[in-house]
């Protein structure tokens, strides 16, 4: 393959030199129009993975890279901010800091990741807890030693749950309290939600929840959702499916199974009426808030919705971008975008109106411009265009062992790996047709959950 690879690279090279010698400049754009149809044929790559279950139900996929010399481990824990009691919001993300606090038998997670040429992170959603790390392949069993101690147990102490307290809650302030704009998410996700637990932000509801959390509350959060049965543990890179079974039958396997977690969430019922909230801010301008529900991840639906937020938002060619940022000057700038959530979403418009524009004129307009794209759709032009970033996008992920690592546990915890690989094919899927009546399903006034942002003196 990679000589093929190779001898295309110079071929294409050869005939640019030559035709262009000669002048024949529609011949040099059938050869790059022949030559990239033949590179992207070549680069339709498929994610190859195996599957195995340890004995105590953690889930393990493999996928052999040997192009690269690192390898990249990824553990998903299924638990997320919408699994929290009403009453102890955070938990979530305070354990994603916790679990770098030390475990029980290894004091500090980054320094020996570091002595062997790796590095980590890790994030929390609303849906799931996400950590990782890349090393060189040479230094791996070093991951397993050190994500399978936290995954035992860890380090639980006053003192470190102090210290991990103190800085969600200075993240608390930093993000959401000091930050311009930055409270909109706790203000908007519960005027758009009324029962599922989707309405606080990961961050959590109140601060004085993480604030009162004791000892033996973050033990039972540890208990109920970090163990092997909850949790998904992918490998990308230089590493063999007969490496990856024997490591984990080594460091993952003794680790005791635990009860399986039954998820339980209220179902948000369906919303007849438009909502709106109106609040005053010291920020430079005025901004504005819009989120309609939708459907789930998988649903057919979810990749209409997301051709219809590029074809309103993707780049300066955008229908909102064009019409109110650039002609009508009436935002500095404008977004259409998914939430993403596993259960069923928020689509979102936010924006911030140029200095002096009426926050009614500007409603009108995004209203205008939704009419517009339910009662006329959209092109194939456009269709197309959002399709095929869609693709490039995925195909420059596939290139990385990270990304491989994280869409390869993401699509298990949804049921199908498979989809790492498929997942495209529902965008092309889509026609103009299914796009129309999506947006018009969608875009339902009385679905509407509108904030508006007023900065200090405006309202």
């Amino acid at each position: 393959m990679i000589v093929s690879i190779v001898s295309l690279f110079f071929l294409y090279c050869s005939y640019s030199i030559f035709i262009s010698s000669n002048g024949l400049s529609y011949f040099i754009l059938a050869m790059k129009r022949n030559f990239f149809y033949i590179f992207e044929e070549l680069f339709k790559i498929m994610i190859h993975y195996e599957k195995f279950i340890l004995s105590n139900g953690l889930r393990v996929l493999v996928h052999t890279d040997i192009a690269s010399p690192l390898v990249a481990m990824n553990i998903l824990y299924d638990v997320g901010s919408r699994d929290e009691s009403p009453d102890r919001t955070g938990f979530a993300h305070l354990f994603e800091h916790l679990m770098f606090g030390g475990s029980i038998n290894i004091p500090r997670y980054d320094e020996p990741l570091e002595k062997v040429g790796g590095e980590n992170n890790a994030f929390t959603s609303a849906d799931i807890t996400n950590y990782y790390l890349t090393l060189p392949s040479k230094n791996l069993e070093t991951a397993f030693w050190l994500e399978s101690d936290r995954m035992l147990s860890l380090a639980f102490s006053e003192k470190s749950l102090e210290v991990q307290r103190n800085v969600v809650m200075e993240e608390y302030k930093q993000r959401y309290q000091n930050k311009p704009y930055g409270d909109v998410w706790l203000l908007l996700k519960p005027l758009a939600y009324k029962f599922h637990p989707y309405r606080w932000p990961t961050i959590g509801q109140k601060m004085e929840h993480v604030e009162t959390a004791s000892l033996q509350d973050v033990k039972d959060f540890f208990k109920k959702f970090y163990h092997p049965g909850n949790a998904i543990l992918t490998l990308s890179g230089d590493i063999s499916l007969e490496t990856a079974k024997d490591l984990c039958e080594k460091w993952f396997a003794p680790i005791p199974a635990c009860t399986p977690y039954v998820r339980n969430l209220p179902i948000e019922p369906l919303q007849t009426a438009a909502r709106s909230l109106s609040v005053e801010r010291d920020v430079p301008f005025d901004a504005f808030y819009r989120a309609y529900p939708m459907c789930n991840r998988l649903h057919k639906d979810y990749y209409a919705c997301d051709i219809i937020s590029g074809v309103l938002s993707e780049g300066q060619s955008s229908r909102l971008n064009q019409r109110l940022v650039r002609e009508l000057q009436l935002f500095s700038d404008i977004n259409a975008y998914l939430s993403g959530d596993i259960d069923e979403g928020l689509f979102v418009f936010s924006g911030r109106l140029r200095e002096g524009v009426d926050m009614k004129i500007a409603e009108e307009a995004i209203d205008k411009e939704i009419h517009t794209l339910i009662h006329e759709g959209v092109t194939e032009i456009e269709l197309t265009k959002i399709v095929n970033k869609v693709e490039s996008i995925q195909v420059m992920a596939e290139m990385n062992i990270t990304e491989k690592a994280m869409n390869l546990a993401y699509w298990e915890l949804l049921g199908d790996p498979s989809r790492v690989n498929t997942e495209i094919e529902f965008y092309k899927a889509c026609t103009v047709s299914d796009i129309q009546n999506t947006a018009a399903a969608l875009f339902k006034p009385e679905k509407s959950n509108t904030l508006y942002y007023f900065s200090s003196g405006t309202l």
